[in-house]
């Protein structure tokens, strides 16, 4: 088989797994836009492989594997740096969820731990020691 339809057919059913995901709901949209991007490239250098020669002699690199084996760092300096990001921002919104049940812990210890308080008797419709007429 031709590298190519190899490629082709790889990108193929990567864009079809990634709209499966998509469809069931197990992978956000966020996240299934650079690989239905990067499925897209590879679909269109695949189809016009002697666009991806031009463009590796236009940026000076000789052998177009290079570029491909370049853009594909790329991409995964990309990935790595995005998912570094919602790490972060989950690690950020854990840990204020922490604090706040540790507050919330701490009222609810201080509230079955303090001294238990009657409620005032309900007065009636009138004076004490009068019965309404």
């Amino acid at each position: 088989m031709n590298g190519y339809l190899f490629a082709l057919l790889g990108a193929f059913l990567t864009l079809a797994f990634m709209f499966e995901l998509l469809r069931r709901r197990l992978l956000r949209e966020k996240f299934a836009v650079l690989w239905i991007s990067v499925s897209v490239v590879v679909i269109f250098f695949s189809a016009f492989p002697r666009l991806l020669y031009r463009l590796a002699n236009l940026v000076g690199i000789a052998t177009p594997l290079n570029l491909v084996f370049f853009m594909a760092l790329l991409v995964l300096l990309v990935v790595s740096v995005q998912l570094s990001a919602e790490i972060s921002s989950l690690e950020h919104e854990a840990q204020t969820l922490a604090e706040e049940c540790a507050l919330l812990r701490n009222r609810l210890e201080r509230f079955e731990d303090g001294p238990v308080v009657e409620p005032p008797p309900v007065a009636g419709p009138g004076p004490p020691g009068r019965s309404p007429s």
